[in-house]
């Protein structure tokens, strides 16, 4: 680089790196600049940070999801406002037998992210290596500086909401892929304890694929027992539609023979007919609120931010 533009290495060190307090004519600055251009010069993300003892790196993690509309909406909001203060995510997926410990030595994050708990092993190296880690999770009860998303208060929300519709007799329409037990387990939870607080039966299970034979046969076990099944909580919304779509082959009307609720008020549960009842997840608040604890966690000094209060709502349509 030194020897294309004509200086010498140091001032090709100070112009790529934007170095303060050193005189150089604008005419030199910009031969180095042409050079690198010339050469594909790229600069170093590993080597700004030994040099400068900061990343501008959060290092999000994420477990071994699906990922839907909410996460990738997520994602989507928490990038956009992290990168607004000059910081890059890097989103890792957790698959396979490679430790973590391995990825963040290797790219140096300044702030680890995750979306689920932490190990808790792995939670006190990171700490120990100086950099700053902040979770969240799934259950009502966490640890502070933790921002939880409690999955059984959805569950419960459909209950109350199939429950003040006059329904008595509830199933649940679970997902098919054990990638999402986690968060599928928590809701079903919730819908077992509001039928125990509203002294009804216990909910009658059913795994429902994305299809309609799937939903179908869901619908002739729910509805064949001597107390039919009259209304649905559903995983999520795309289950629900899967539950609709099973309704209309098995010749039954929505919501006069079966109710359907489902969750995270996906597009497409406006448009279906009839149109999804759901449960609203404030994802847009989430994001704001995670992406402002990794801020306050860069600053030692900042408070923590308040948790979003209204994180969950059912939105009322039709199919209820």
């Amino acid at each position: 680089m030194a020897r294309e533009s004509g200086v010498s290495r140091t001032t090709v060190s100070y112009v790529l790196n934007g170095k303060t307090g050193v005189t150089i004519p604008e005419s030199t600055r910009q031969r180095v600049r042409d050079a690198a251009a010339r050469l594909g010069y790229t600069p170093s993300a590993a080597a700004r940070t030994l040099r400068s003892g900061r990343s501008d790196l959060v290092l999000c993690v994420l477990p071994d999801w699906t990922i839907g509309p909410v996460i990738d909406t997520l994602l989507d909001h928490l990038t956009t406002r992290l990168a607004d203060r000059g910081l890059s995510v890097l989103v890792h997926q957790s698959r396979g037998p490679r430790p973590l410990s391995e990825l963040w030595r290797a790219v140096t994050p300044r702030v680890v992210l995750g979306l689920a708990p932490f190990a808790p092993d792995d939670e006190r190296a990171m700490r120990q290596a100086g950099i700053q880690v902040v979770g969240s999770a799934l259950d009502e009860i966490t640890h502070p500086g933790t921002f939880s998303v409690p999955q059984t208060r959805i569950g419960r929300l459909q209950v109350e909401h199939l429950a003040e519709r006059g329904h008595r007799v509830v199933a649940y329409a679970a997902p098919s892929d054990d990638r999402l037990a986690a968060f599928a387990d928590r809701r079903l939870a919730g819908v077992v304890q509001g039928c125990e607080q509203l002294g009804l039966p216990a909910p009658q299970v059913q795994a429902v694929d994305l299809d309609v034979a799937s939903a179908a046969a869901a619908v002739r076990g729910w509805r064949a027992g001597p107390e039919p099944v009259t209304a649905v909580a559903a995983y999520n919304d795309e289950v629900a539609l899967a539950v609709l779509s099973g309704l209309r082959a098995e010749g039954l009307r929505t919501p006069q023979d079966v109710a359907v609720i489902g969750v995270d008020d996906i597009p497409a549960a406006r448009l279906a007919a009839p149109a999804l009842t759901t449960v609203w997840q404030a994802v847009d608040a989430q994001a704001r609120y995670l992406a402002d604890a990794v801020l306050a966690a860069l600053d030692e000094s900042a408070e923590p931010p308040d948790q979003p209060s209204d994180i969950f709502h059912v939105v009322a349509r039709d199919s209820t």
